[in-house]
């Protein structure tokens, strides 16, 4: 490509998770933000059932030039287009996109991916496997932080082997929860409130209050609705605190940020549909917990094998003062109202400047790919 030529930056949405609307949102977001003196974006979306489209560029500019709505969720992409397939361009590390069983057109050349994807099948590794076996570049984690940062159960496995604080917490599989003839002794060992959870989703989807026994069982059937894996943690009494994580093989922690709550906890309804900014940044919170705060996400995105981004959530129990890691999001919401953005903005990166460092380091981790020997090993 001549040093003169616009990197070509393919922007993937949608996807058959549940967390699809959030993923149109996001996409819709960094297509605007992308200098276009630098950047070509060629926007693919991916159905509800796994195809991929090309979405036209007539689209992409009426919807660029819109003003951004008030709520992230009402301002987003659609999936339409051409149905078309991603190829390699080996030996270069680009991919073309053809149209769906005729490679011989080519219609556009990706020179990296940004997989603006949440959720199962886009955020756990599997779309990241896609992309190294086109031999593209891409923005974002790999396949290990992925799939480590997508399931709740193996993510705190990792935190708790390097020392992390995570809450007390259970996990069974479906047909342990169908066997079992004392499912309240499943939890026994937890106190009251629970937040039960489906292993592998996000945006607080699937995800349930439990106070009382009674409530277990519905709980734990909307969580079976997503996944067959079960997390249920013991809930506190605490403030929800967030932190961004931006790099490579040396990431640093962003400004602190803190999402006022109501009814609990920060359920679907108050992320994407609520009228109100719940987001405040940087967070009223002493300079040892904010430094404890940025020094623990930077942790956690080590001990994931994290690169590019991450958003690392923390609960607050002032009383106590004392501070567990929540969880990690290695694609989290990227809309202009989203937490990841925000906190970076206090800390000095613009949002035009934030995903062009991505794009950046998904260059930087394919180079340094590259220079990892392959093939047969000498004997």
């Amino acid at each position: 490509m001549k040093s003169n030529q616009r990197i070509r930056v393919g922007i993937l949405f949608g996807g058959p998770s549940a967390e699809h609307d959030v993923s149109c949102s996001s996409a819709l977001a960094v297509v605007r933000a992308l200098p276009r003196d630098r950047y070509e974006p060629v926007v693919i979306g991916i159905t509800r059932d796994g195809n991929f489209t090309l979405v036209p560029g007539d689209v992409i500019d009426r919807l660029r030039h819109q003003p951004a709505g008030a709520r992230a969720i009402d301002d987003r992409l659609e999936v339409v287009g051409q149905d078309v397939e991603l190829r390699s361009r080996r030996p270069a590390p680009q991919a073309a996109v053809t149209p769906a069983g005729a490679a011989g057109d080519v219609l556009a050349v990706l020179d990296v991916v940004f997989p603006l994807l949440h959720g199962p099948f886009g955020e756990d590794g599997v779309i990241q496997g896609f992309l190294e076996t086109l031999g593209v570049p891409y923005a974002g984690c790999g396949i290990l932080a992925g799939a480590v940062g997508m399931d709740k159960v193996a993510m705190k496995r990792a935190f708790v082997a390097e020392g992390i604080p995570v809450t007390p917490y259970v996990w069974f599989d479906e047909g342990r929860w169908r066997s079992s003839p004392d499912r309240l002794g499943l939890v026994q060992d937890l106190r009251r409130p629970l937040f039960v959870k489906p292993a592998n989703m996000g945006s607080s989807i699937g995800i349930s209050r439990v106070t009382s026994d009674y409530e277990l069982i519905d709980a734990v059937e909307e969580a079976l609705r997503y996944d067959p894996v079960v997390l249920v943690e013991q809930g506190v009494t605490a403030r929800e605190i967030e932190c961004g994580v931006l790099g490579g093989s040396e990431p640093a922690a962003s400004a602190v940020g803190e999402v006022t709550v109501t009814g609990g906890w920060f359920d679907y309804q108050q992320k994407y549909f609520g009228d109100d900014d719940p987001m405040i940044v940087p967070a009223d919170l002493p300079e040892h917990v904010t430094k404890e705060v940025r020094d623990l996400s930077v942790r956690a995105f080590r001990a994931v094998g994290g690169w590019g981004l991450a958003r690392v959530d923390f609960l607050y129990e002032e009383n106590a003062d004392r501070l567990y890691v929540n969880e990690l999001n290695t694609m989290p919401g990227f809309t202009a109202h989203s937490m990841y953005p925000k906190v970076w903005a206090a800390s000095g990166i613009a949002y035009p400047d934030l995903v062009a460092r991505l794009i950046g380091l998904a260059f930087d981790r394919h180079a340094r790919s590259q220079r990892r020997p392959v093939g047969q090993a000498a004997l």
